[in-house]
């Protein structure tokens, strides 16, 4: 939380939305630093603290090292596993950011080709055709 405001780190509100935040990769923020584009939440009525959202690159960097962090270094998992993250991404909406695919594809120490085939092969298993 950033520091200089009249909360204090441990309001029972940010206590209970930091999980959240950090696993969003955002930020906590008083009201003092909050700025235009941050989310306020209020605790019984009143405004106390704000969320300061990630830019959407910055969001898929995050994604990627929580993916890292639970299933060990990506660029060494297995076909199916690196199968299985694409399809997790898609989900999140990896793909949408601009240069989502070239990300991923380093990430996971494959090609384009391979992510958009991955993709393909999720796309077509769940249309049925």
């Amino acid at each position: 939380m950033s520091p200089g405001g009249p909360l204090p780190p441990g309001h029972p509100l940010a206590v209970a939305v930091k999980p959240l935040v950090d696993a969003m990769g955002a930020e906590l923020v008083t009201l003092a630093d909050a700025r235009g584009d941050d989310v306020v939440l209020s605790w019984e009525g009143e405004p106390v603290l704000a969320v300061r959202l990630p830019h959407l690159a910055d969001s898929l960097d995050h994604i990627l090292a929580d993916l890292e962090r639970r299933h060990g270094p990506l660029a060494q998992l297995g076909r199916k596993e690196k199968q299985t993250v694409v399809r997790l991404l898609e989900e999140r909406g990896a793909f949408s950011v601009r240069h989502g695919v070239e990300t991923v594809a380093s990430a996971l120490g494959v090609s384009r080709f391979t992510v958009y085939n991955y993709l393909n092969r999720e796309n077509t298993a769940r249309t049925g055709e």
